[in-house]
This record gives C-alpha cells, structure tokens and sequence, in this order.
C-alpha cells in the first residue's frame, strides 16, 4: 500500500527520509512529497492548489493510500480524505490534526512578497522547541523553504461527510494524550473535527513540533505501528 508522506511548514520532502526505511520494511511504499509551491517557490499556490495535487497522486495510484500529514500538511491530508474518501485507508497525523470546514492553518505568520520565509526562533513558544537544540535548530533554517501564505490562510473547504468514516491515528508531540482527550471530552471547538471522526486513536510522543528531526526513530516506529497490515 502506497504511504503518501505530507511534510508541514517549510519543509519538503527529505525531511521524511529518517522514516521511510522502518515504512519500507513494512511492505509498504513510502512516497514522501513536497508540497506545490515550495520548491520552487509559489506565491500564488494555496490550501485547495495542495489538496488538488496530492489528490491527483491518489488517482494515479492503484488500491487505497494511506495518508501521514505533519503540521500544516494534516490539513492538506484532510482535504484530500474529503475529497477521495473511498481511496484513503488511513490517516496518520503527526503533531496535526484535521482541520474542519472553515478552518485555517494559521494566519499569524509574516509573509514577504507572497511567502512566509522560517520565522525566528523566539516567535515559537516552549512547547513547540522541545528537544530542538541549536544544532538541530541550525539544520532546520538550512533545510527550511519559504511557503506560500495563500496556503496558511486560506480557508479549509470540506463537503463529503464520509471523511469521518476515515479511521486516524493522532501522534501528538506537543500536546500530552491526557490534555488531547480532555478538550475532546469537553468539547472544544478546536478538537471538533476530531472528535467527529468514527474510529480514532491517539498516541504520545513527547517532543516539540519537528519529531522527524527531534526523534526520528521513536517517530518512525510510531508511524509504522499506525499503518494498516499491508
């Protein structure tokens, strides 16, 4: 089964390489992708620009897909769930969520010309730098392409209510499962779209918002415990 590999904010696709041999060893097909709009750099690409493209890649394959989406690209994942929800066998979401109608991934960034370039350090709170040291940080602002700002603030557009019948798994990083599982249990608008889905499962990796740089191997056996038996 093909494993569409969807990095958040600023990131392409090499920032899954640390996961795809564990994957691999699954008889699964990692296919880690970068995003439209990142490379090369696209200022007029946004939100459904993504969702579009990622849905062509399931189309062209054979059999359903499973879909891990990090940050940002966990609102692309879900996009796509809704519209290729009788293709998509699971969706893995890594320190995400799915983002319901209306939402957006965040509209706070400062952009330039179009695109909103790695922000300073200091602009990420505590939770978010777990583990980042300033080596890892360092490769980060290396390795880091500008995004588009269409794509962080442009509203999510969902339709087909069988994106609930999607089965998920949340890795959640910054955020302990207890305080995940109590804001379902209350009902927060934030986990509303989480909470409507029928078959889901959470799990903890604590860590800050980048776990395939801050542990890679703990993330990469967490993904392949997620995946469906090939």
């Amino acid at each position: 089964m093909d494993v569409i590999l969807i990095a958040g904010f600023w990131l392409d696709a090499t920032a899954w390489d640390p996961v795809l041999p564990a994957i691999q060893a699954t008889g699964h097909t990692p296919r880690p992708i970068t995003l439209p709009g990142v490379s090369p750099a696209d200022a007029s690409v946004g939100l459904r620009d993504q969702i579009d493209h990622v849905a062509g890649l399931v189309d062209a394959t054979e059999g359903p897909v499973v879909l891990v989406g990090h940050s940002g690209g966990g609102a692309v994942a879900h996009g796509v769930v809704d519209a290729r929800p009788d293709r998509i066998a699971k969706v893995v979401y890594v320190d995400a969520g799915p983002l319901g109608d209306g939402g957006l991934i965040n509209d706070e960034f400062d952009a330039e010309n179009g695109l909103i370039p790695l922000p300073d350090r200091m602009v990420f709170d505590d939770e978010s730098l777990v583990d980042m040291d300033d080596e890892l940080w360092a490769e980060f602002q290396q390795r880091a392409l500008p995004i588009p700002e269409k794509v962080a603030t442009a509203k999510q557009v969902l339709s087909d209510p069988r994106r609930y019948d999607v089965p998920v798994t949340v890795i959640t990083c910054e955020m302990s499962e207890e305080t995940l599982r109590e804001l379902l249990a209350a009902k927060h608008p934030y986990v509303a779209e989480l909470a409507a889905i029928r078959e889901y499962d959470i799990v903890e990796l604590p860590t800050g918002h980048w776990p395939m740089l801050s542990k890679p191997d703990e993330l990469a056996r967490l993904v392949v415990a997620a995946l469906p038996t090939p």
